[in-house]
């Protein structure tokens, strides 16, 4: 079983390096956007209480729904496991699903754009880019300076929220808790927001998010950190933030990689009215970009060899609880 699950992971990462997102039409979580979209319009115009309770029931529905999708699939493909073409089959499409709940390349592509972008000097067309794929604040007065910190701020949540959060609810539930696990965060990302509209529809979803990304946001953070230490001063530097500013932020654990991630890189990373993040540190300019994309793919790494590992000492830990 658990080498299955290494297996299954080691082969979701080379599909997601190796081919990117797939169309809109075939991707689960466009699907969970689409079903939550279609959910709101019919949500009670008024009343806190029966907006909260019907959040709620988008939330439980729709998580209900995607883990009895994740159990089908583990379930047909476990079925076709009668040969070595079948089982590389089995091995093929439960991949390919936990693919869907992560999106390391193109994360890191979003990224990039934007960063070009600013090195071009066409910073109309960064902030079109950050506003595209990485944010969802009004953007069309943020200076170069803060298009780097958002994007930085962006790529470092995501690790937790896009990368580490549904590798670890694999490994504690299969595909059914990472794909129960994607649809939450997905709510919280198009409901969690504190505006007329939203405020108690959205309340369920994003306080069910902050329960699930408590774990998985600090274990970012830990993995960030320990992706700094070749630098003795970057590492010391990320700690000392990371212990001062991580619960800054509106989020609970948002500010855990963001933290991390401000202290390693030796930036600033402020949203103005809302937190400061190394508030000491120099603001930042393109060239960081590049390197949190950098110290992105370096907890990357730190990720896929803990859960290996983690994988590997289960399987040890049940094969002598059997004897």
């Amino acid at each position: 079983m658990a080498t299955m699950t290494m297996l299954v992971i080691a082969a979701a990462l080379l599909i997601d390096v190796g081919l990117g997102e797939p169309p809109n039409r075939f991707h689960p979580v466009a699907w969970m956007g689409s079903a939550i979209t279609w959910a709101k319009r019919f949500a009670p115009p008024r009343g806190n209480a029966r907006q909260f309770l019907f959040g709620m029931l988008i939330v439980v529905l729709g998580a209900t729904a995607s883990a009895a999708t994740g159990w089908a699939i583990q379930r047909l493909t476990a079925s076709l496991a009668t040969s070595a073409l079948g089982w590389t089959a089995m091995l093929l499409l439960q991949a390919a699903a936990l693919k869907c709940c992560f999106g390391i390349r193109s994360l890191a592509h979003a990224a990039s754009l934007v960063g070009n972008n600013l090195d071009a000097d066409r910073l109309p067309a960064a902030r079109q880019q950050l506003a595209y794929h990485l944010v969802s604040r009004d953007v069309t007065q943020l200076t170069a300076s803060e298009v780097s910190a958002a994007t930085i701020e962006s790529v470092a949540e995501n690790t937790s929220d896009s990368v580490v959060g549904p590798l670890f609810f694999f490994l504690i539930g299969g595909l059914p808790a990472a794909l129960a696990y994607r649809y939450v965060n997905t709510c919280d990302a198009m409901l969690g927001y504190r505006t007329p509209q939203l405020e108690w529809l959205g309340k369920f979803a994003a306080r069910t998010d902050d329960v699930l990304n408590f774990i998985p946001a600090r274990i970012t953070a830990a993995l960030m950190l320990l992706a700094h230490l070749p630098s003795q001063r970057a590492t010391s530097q990320a700690w000392r933030t990371w212990r001062r500013d991580a619960q800054r932020t509106p989020s609970p654990n948002g500010g855990h990689p963001m933290s991390v991630a401000a202290g390693g890189l030796g930036v600033c990373l402020e949203k103005p009215g809302h937190y400061c993040l190394g508030g000491e540190l120099r603001p930042p300019a393109a060239a960081d970009i590049r390197a949190m994309i950098g110290l992105f793919h370096r907890t990357i790494v730190l990720t896929v060899l803990l859960a290996i590992t983690a994988s590997w000492l289960l399987e040890v830990w049940i094969a002598r609880g059997t004897r």
